[in-house]
């Protein structure tokens, strides 16, 4: 059974991605960096601001501060996708796959700030009338009820893309094979799927003492978590770059070259690298996708420009600076070429371990489980959100549950199969999403050409 599971997930990822997505994705991105005449990039010191809650109201809509928005957004994104996605990128499509990771970033951060303006420039009641935010919301209040198909669309794909595949399987990937079978308390050739159900459990039990408190409890989490153990996943991975800075520029030319030849890994299959760049990239920052317009629709403001100004700073933090410095210190290294490094998290830590030996190894282990668990519990808003609209709010601890029993399923399935339950999801998920924000994009620009306007006088 789970062998046929491993195998439709699989397929479900290669048939949804394709060139077509590049156009979406990417083509998406560019429209609205140059629609937006590069607005977002031109207000970020104000972005800065306003996450440091200097506009905050506790009288203003919604559930969360821009700050715990941001992070919550971030416990999403900063996650295995920049520990354990970036290491797979490289070892699958070549270094080149980070300079794609990177054009998405720059490109997402124009996405984000049409998508989460969208998100709260257009939110809806809920079944028990609490107010929401999403592309649900986006598309059944901006776009009318002909349109409410694409709604329910993303939601029903969405139940399935915010399933914790990826961060429970490398999770227990990391504390077997590394933790356990690295010390010698686990046999490396035995069978290991008692041990894989075990720890998956104890994740499941983990998971639900945070998520059954809702957004508030899962933001609080990650509002502490998230900022710190990135400023100390930054920190170490800047010490190993520094002490390995002559070899930098060799690596950074390696991307750029391998970004259009596709040698190092494909063989010269540059289309492959890009896909596969752009896949993960997309999964590091989510621009585009739809979580991400999630968490911010949940922030209190009543300024929906706001809300996209915080939220455009996520693909800067995720990926040009954390999936940058795990790549910088992977390459450094040298492990990624060897092939008997292991292949996730498992060669980031391999990685680490041999440019900072075993301090750096336990760092970026504590951080990829702090990581992991934080992107679990948002994940599971993200779903819940999706449920809500479907089946009414009273439905959410039912998808909770359901959620809870995947985290055992993760946790025994193939690292492949993971990946492909999120690339085929994520995918189908940013259809609604950037079509939505395409057709809307006439209002964000509008409303943020006010916006900026009353700033400017004061």
């Amino acid at each position: 059974m789970i062998d046929t599971f491993q195998l439709l997930a699989t397929s479900f990822s290669k048939l949804a991605w394709g060139p077509w997505l590049l156009v979406v994705l990417l083509g998406g991105g560019l429209f609205f960096l140059v629609f937006s005449r590069f607005a977002p990039f031109r207000h970020l010191p104000h972005a800065v601001s306003l996450l440091r809650g200097r506009y905050d109201s506790p009288d203003d809509p919604g559930q969360l501060s821009h700050f715990q928005a941001l992070s919550s957004a971030l416990a999403g994104t900063v996650g295995m996708g920049n520990i354990a996605g970036v290491a797979l990128a490289i070892a699958i499509a070549g270094p080149g796959a980070i300079f794609w990771m990177w054009v998405t970033a720059v490109l997402g951060i124009a996405t984000k700030f049409f998508t989460c303006t969208l998100a709260v420039m257009y939110r809806g009641e809920d079944s028990s009338g609490q107010l929401q935010g999403g592309p649900m919301y986006v598309i059944t209040q901006g776009l009318g009820h002909k349109w409410r198909f694409l709604a329910y669309f993303f939601a029903t794909v969405g139940l399935i893309g915010a399933l914790p595949a990826l961060q429970a399987n490398q999770l227990v990937q990391l504390l077997r094979d590394v933790v356990f079978i690295g010390n010698g308390w686990l046999d490396a050739s035995g069978d290991h799927f008692a041990f894989n159900v075990t720890v998956g459990l104890c994740i499941t039990v983990t998971t639900a003492a945070v998520i059954f408190g809702g957004i508030s409890r899962i933001a609080n989490v990650a509002s502490r978590l998230v900022p710190f153990m990135g400023v100390v996943y930054l920190g170490t991975a800047s010490l190993a770059i520094l002490l390995n800075l002559g070899e930098l520029p060799g690596v950074i030319t390696l991307i750029f070259r391998d970004a259009f030849t596709g040698e190092a890994v494909g063989g010269g299959a540059v289309m492959a690298v890009i896909v596969y760049g752009v896949q993960r990239g997309a999964y590091s920052n989510e621009a585009g996708i739809g979580t991400e317009a999630l968490a911010h629709g949940a922030a209190k403001t009543t300024e929906p420009v706001r809300e996209g100004l915080v939220a455009m700073l996520g693909p800067i933090i995720d990926t040009l600076l954390i999936c940058s410095a795990t790549a910088f210190v992977i390459l450094l290294s040298g492990v990624w070429a060897h092939g008997n490094a292991g292949n996730g998290v498992t060669l980031t830590v391999a990685a680490f371990e041999r440019l900072l030996g075993v301090p750096g190894m336990i760092v970026v282990i504590v951080c990829a489980v702090c990581f992991a668990a934080t992107t679990i519990f948002t994940y599971s808003f993200y779903g819940a959100q999706c449920a809500s609209f479907l089946f009414g709010a009273n439905r959410k601890q039912h998808y909770r549950w359901i959620y809870l029993a995947f985290i055992v399923v993760a946790s025994v399935i193939t690292l492949e199969a993971a990946i492909g339950i999120i690339d085929g999801a994520f995918a189908l998920m940013a259809i609604p999403t950037m079509l939505s924000a395409v057709l809307l994009a006439p209002n964000v620009k509008a409303a943020a050409s006010i916006y900026f306007a009353r700033l400017k006088g004061g």
